[in-house]
């Protein structure tokens, strides 16, 4: 059974905050501490964004983004996931490839926004490009490690009974890297949506980042932070949800059961 005496305090810290946060930003403009044309109050920026809520191109532009992380996240969790695997048990393949994947890992993603341009133009291609390389590594380097984990003496166990490279991944493999996948598809999540943004903003992909930059060029301030507003609530709901995914698949795993029983 689950206890909720932490929760209800732990949801108390974080409404506090979150009003202090907003009536911060109500007193700072009024006050004349920032220029209201830049830095607007709470109070207009949440009333321009109910405002926003009611149209139907905040819902369009928000599904396109959704649509971008969704496709592009799940590309690269598969990719990352197959790819880990192979280069996990064959023998030889991670020193071979080691050298290629830290030379790729630390290059940004947005240095590929050039060349995302030029192969797609503003499109959700130039979206997705950018969207799964980021998330690739994120996953990849995961399922590496949780392959790396897996007991030697349970894997040469499996393979002397006669279970097929198939099973073996099945029954030996998998268990040991799953918790590992899924630290990686939380980080990805993240990443995938920060970047489907960052394409969007750059590049005019259709979307809540290219809301913004024709909200920025029309000067229509507290639309830019209504939008901004909408995007962090986005990512903290994506953040959610992975997290509720890993407990439910993970729900086996003895740190699991030790988190919700505390």
């Amino acid at each position: 059974m689950i206890r909720r005496n932490g929760l209800l305090p732990r949801l108390g810290y974080g409404a506090a905050g979150l009003a202090g946060l907003l009536l911060l930003m109500e007193a700072v403009p009024r006050l004349g501490l920032v220029d209201q044309r830049f830095l607007p109050p709470a109070s207009e920026i949440l009333a321009t964004l109910a405002g926003q809520l009611r149209t139907a191109g905040l819902w369009l532009a928000l599904g396109e983004t959704m649509r971008g992380w969704a496709i592009g996240l799940a590309l690269a969790f598969c990719a990352a996931v197959v790819t880990g695997v192979i280069i996990g048990i064959v023998p030889g393949l991670r020193a071979l490839t080691n050298s290629t994947v830290e030379f790729l890992r630390p290059i940004p993603s947005v240095a590929l926004v050039p060349l995302a341009t030029l192969l797609y133009g503003p499109s959700l291609g130039s979206t997705l490009m950018l969207v799964v390389y980021a998330s690739f590594w994120q996953v990849l380097i995961q399922v590496l490690y949780g392959v790396a984990a897996v007991d030697q003496v349970a894997f040469d166990t499996a393979r002397s009974y006669g279970l097929s490279a198939w099973a073996r991944v099945r029954h030996v493999v998998w268990p040991t890297a799953l918790p590992y996948v899924m630290t990686g598809l939380r980080l990805a999540a993240a990443v995938a949506f920060i970047l489907a943004v960052t394409a969007e903003l750059v590049i005019g992909s259709p979307g809540l980042g290219a809301e913004i930059q024709v909200a920025q060029s029309s000067g229509a301030v507290p639309s830019v932070y209504a939008l901004i507003v909408v995007a962090g609530l986005v990512g903290i709901a994506v953040n959610a949800a992975v997290r509720l995914l890993e407990r439910r698949v993970l729900a086996w795993h003895p740190a699991v059961r030790s988190e919700v029983a505390a």
